[in-house]
């Protein structure tokens, strides 16, 4: 029989169901209070240097943080409108409502991206990619010391890029978050000629309003607030090449606590894909949970509260005692 959610066993069953009835409260209680939020100041700018590289690193903490949350954009568009969307009278902000639940929370600008340069080459690796998380990811835990390790939270390829990070040795990470992804485990892609010369590709309002399939949960002010943030901050495309080095991908060294997190909607998240997936990840605690309703863009639909719910209960679960 294909592992699914909910058959996953007992205590992730159990705990599912638990984040189920948890984000459904958080959902009534944020869609009755949507009216009332302010736009908050702007996040707090870092520059984080990666073997002589800037990155842009932008963060919210709060006083007394429980826990730290590196978070990774996707393919096309940068941090602040994949984790600080502002719209006007919703809380769609991931890294405001993070720190409103205790997480202090960091999202890197990957080179190329938003406030990131790129480097000379002008294109972007898999490799480079998370040997630059890996840098933030140890920023953060030196910002942190008295807390566990940071968490990791990558989304759609950023979600590849975490997976990818978190297979380096000697890497401060206490949890891994794969939102809106999957592989086919062992499935290997050929390498594809580099170019002379990066594209640079103009972006589209089409482009960024391309993940948004589920009007249900997708209020057109939404929509509209991501297409105007994310056209302002990534007007061209990032050049990525050497993708095949997507192929030292394996769920078997994910040996960190690990959650699977998608949009039940999102088509880019196959069942049966997924369910192979999981079946190989190496971690005693893992889990899988679906954010019903929600599409690829779930962190900043109507399923936001979900997402925040079921991130934050995931990375702040104490560790089971050692027998």
């Amino acid at each position: 029989m294909a592992t699914s959610p909910r058959q996953v066993g007992v205590g992730v069953t159990a705990c599912a169901v638990l984040i189920a009835a948890l984000c459904s409260v958080a959902s009534i209680v944020a869609t009755s209070s949507n009216t009332s939020i302010r736009t908050p100041a702007p996040p707090q700018r870092y520059t984080v240097v990666a073997d002589g590289h800037p990155l842009a690193v932008w963060g919210r903490t709060p006083p007394t943080p429980c826990a730290a949350l590196v978070l990774i954009h996707g393919r096309t568009w940068s941090s602040r409108p994949d984790f600080d969307l502002q719209v006007p009278g919703l809380s769609r902000s991931v890294l405001t409502s993070l720190v409103a639940q205790g997480v202090a929370a960091y999202a890197v600008d990957l080179r190329g991206y938003g406030e990131s340069p790129r480097d000379a080459s002008g294109f972007l690796t898999p490799s480079r990619a998370a040997a630059d998380v890996a840098v933030v990811l140890r920023w953060v835990a030196a910002r942190h010391q008295k807390l566990p390790a940071p968490a990791l939270l990558g989304w759609s390829q950023g979600a590849a890029v975490a997976h990818l990070a978190a297979q380096l040795p000697d890497l401060p990470l206490s949890s891994l978050v794969l939102f809106g992804f999957t592989m086919e485990p062992g499935l290997k892609s050929a390498a594809l000629p580099v170019p002379e010369l990066p594209a640079y590709e103009k972006t589209t309002r089409a482009d960024a309003l391309l993940d948004f399939i589920s009007p249900a949960v997708t209020p057109a002010a939404v929509a509209s607030a991501f297409a105007d943030q994310a056209l302002a901050a990534d007007p061209v495309r990032t050049d990525w090449v050497h993708e095949e080095e997507f192929n030292a991908l394996d769920p078997s060294r994910l040996t960190m606590p690990t959650m699977i997190l998608h949009g039940s909607l999102d088509p880019g998240v196959p069942t049966d894909v997924t369910a192979r997936f999981f079946s190989n990840i190496a971690a005693s605690r893992r889990q899988w949970t679906l954010l019903s309703g929600g599409d690829h863009a779930a962190q900043v639909e109507d399923t936001h509260a979900a997402f925040i719910s079921a991130v934050v209960e995931f990375i702040t679960r104490p560790a089971p005692p050692r027998r």
